[in-house]
């Protein structure tokens, strides 16, 4: 199992024979989008720059919104949550995925705004393998938020996104001020290629992907 960062808030998940995408944004970000060659194609909310599905093939299952859902034994929990601290009042909705996947668990956080979690969301999130959570804040939770989401989900690994980076011409914070916040030195990788066998069985692990 592999998972790669594309930019901003949007990964490949690839396994033996499928290939899952969360959250393809449009060119406008300064990014290039990536190309969908996926089977399954997650959209945790209606944004720009998070639910560019143009250019699916024909055959790509698209998922935007909650609910429980299975596609060539992918097992995907969407669970609703808000994209700002005042009920959505500011910007809406947001889905939160939990993904089994080939015997490891993911959860996508999407543009998570509430600046902490509710029993239920957390119930239905369950135990979680490698946790992606936006650190970048100003239309997200920002780096304090950020740890305390991360101490109510307690993955073994987590991975940033949703953060300002070179080409990004999105106005939000670096990721620096979450990585002095979180107080864990970060693994940087290109990839991180993952089995149940080389997960962290005590100690937190953090990962900071390239793109």
């Amino acid at each position: 199992m592999t998972l790669s960062w594309l930019g901003h808030s949007c990964f490949r998940l690839e396994g033996k024979e499928v290939s899952l995408l969360i959250d393809p944004f449009s060119k406008d970000i300064g990014l290039r989008p990536p190309r969908i060659k996926d089977q399954i194609v997650l959209v945790t909310h209606n944004h720009y720059d998070h639910a560019n599905t143009e250019g699916a093939e024909a055959g790509s299952m698209i998922i935007n919104g909650p609910g429980e859902y299975e596609v060539k034994g992918v097992y995907i929990q969407g669970i609703p949550s808000f994209h700002d601290n005042t009920g959505g009042a500011e910007r809406g909705s947001n889905t939160i995925y939990s993904i089994k996947f080939e015997d490891i668990t993911f959860c996508h956080l999407g543009d998570l705004g509430q600046e902490a979690l509710d029993e239920k969301q957390v119930d239905l999130i369950g135990d979680i393998d490698v946790l992606m959570v936006p650190v970048g804040g100003k239309y997200t939770i920002g780096a304090k938020e950020a740890v305390k989401v991360i101490s109510q989900i307690e993955p073994k690994i987590i991975i940033p996104m949703h953060y300002k980076t070179p080409e990004l011409n999105i106005d939000i914070e670096s990721v620096d001020k979450f990585l002095k916040e979180v107080g864990l030195v970060p693994e940087k990788l290109d990839k991180l290629k993952i089995s149940q066998k080389n997960l962290p069985q005590e100690e937190m692990k953090l990962v900071v992907l390239s793109y």
